[in-house]
């Protein structure tokens, strides 16, 4: 799915490393954050966000009251369920959604 448009905008890597959200987070950058875990993994762990479980989120997308050209980062344990809600959201017009590769394991990782 390659358009020639892609390119337009400084954000459009769909992918975002846990180093460059961490920095983000530890600069204190307001950071749309959207967490499609089930809500007991939320609770044990997270990094703020908007607890949306992906199951959820495919019924619910066209009701998110997010701004669709806003940057908003998806995230779950390892980046897979992620991956599903970004395609999800896109197919709804969130131009702008980054999946947060690797997961929060990934992340941890880098906190430990």
């Amino acid at each position: 799915m390659s358009s020639h448009s892609s390119n337009h905008h400084s954000n459009s890597n769909p992918e975002i490393k846990a180093s460059e959200l961490l920095a983000r987070l530890d600069a204190g950058e307001a950071v749309v954050l959207l967490d499609v875990r089930e809500p007991m993994e939320y609770h044990t762990f997270n990094i703020g966000g908007t607890n949306i479980p992906v199951g959820k989120l495919i019924h619910e997308a066209k009701d998110l009251e997010l701004d669709k050209d806003d940057e908003i980062i998806v995230l779950c344990q390892a980046g897979i369920r992620s991956k599903t809600a970004q395609a999800v959201l896109r197919q709804h017009g969130y131009q702008n959604v980054r999946n947060l590769t690797g997961g929060l394991l990934a992340l941890r990782k880098l906190q430990s």
